[in-house]
């Protein structure tokens, strides 16, 4: 499979992550040596795992690049292009699953009643299982921050979930989505102290 078809498949990955009902799940590894909010400057890897084949900039990195940009600014780090302490890639991929599910059924059986076999009445109810297997699409997206000094990995953030196709029209909006309920995991802020914990929306 072409590097290009791939991106389309994970771009549909990430376009869906965000429209599960109860959304992704989020799974976060952080070096347990590392101080996160030691680091004050970051910036992204120059080959990201999201962009094309040919090198171009996908518009996929471009939404990840946006909205990450965005979370780490409001948890104190500052964006640079030379070099930065943390480094930041990019990972989306795509797989087939199976589900299969069983659910009880009940039934009723003729019998043999009366005086000499005469047919007559029922047996009493009889259960059974019926199956169902249905097959699904299920969307991973993940962030990396890179010790550029080190060149070791520091903190990763996994997004699960099904795809659908209910937000296939608004990619942009999506990734977003996805790249804040991943930082909604980050442990600290620049400097240290408490996660940063955004403001809830007004109704």
């Amino acid at each position: 499979m072409s590097k290009t078809i791939k991106l389309l498949f994970l771009s549909c990955a990430i376009m869906v992550l965000a429209a599960c009902s109860t959304g992704p799940k989020i799974y976060v590894n952080k070096d347990p040596k590392t101080d996160l909010g030691a680091f004050t400057t970051f910036g992204f890897e120059k080959n990201l795992a999201t962009d094309k084949i040919d090198g171009t900039q996908s518009l996929l990195s471009q939404y990840f690049i946006a909205t990450t940009k965005k979370e780490m600014e409001l948890r104190g780090y500052k964006y640079t292009t030379e070099n930065p302490e943390l480094g930041i890639n990019f990972y989306a991929s795509t797989q087939e699953k199976i589900r299969s599910t069983s659910t009880p059924t009940m039934g009723m059986g003729m019998g043999m009643g009366g005086y000499y076999g005469y047919r007559g009445g029922y047996y009493a109810p009889y259960g059974g299982y019926e199956t169902t297997v249905q097959q699904y699409t299920q969307g991973t997206a993940t962030i990396d921050l890179v010790n550029m000094s080190t060149k070791k990995l520091v903190w990763e953030g996994t997004a699960v979930g099904r795809i659908t196709t209910e937000v296939q029209e608004n990619l942009q909006g999506s990734v977003a989505d996805v790249v804040k309920d991943i930082f909604q995991r980050y442990p600290t802020q620049q400097g240290g102290g408490p996660a940063y914990v955004p403001p809830k929306a007004k109704k």
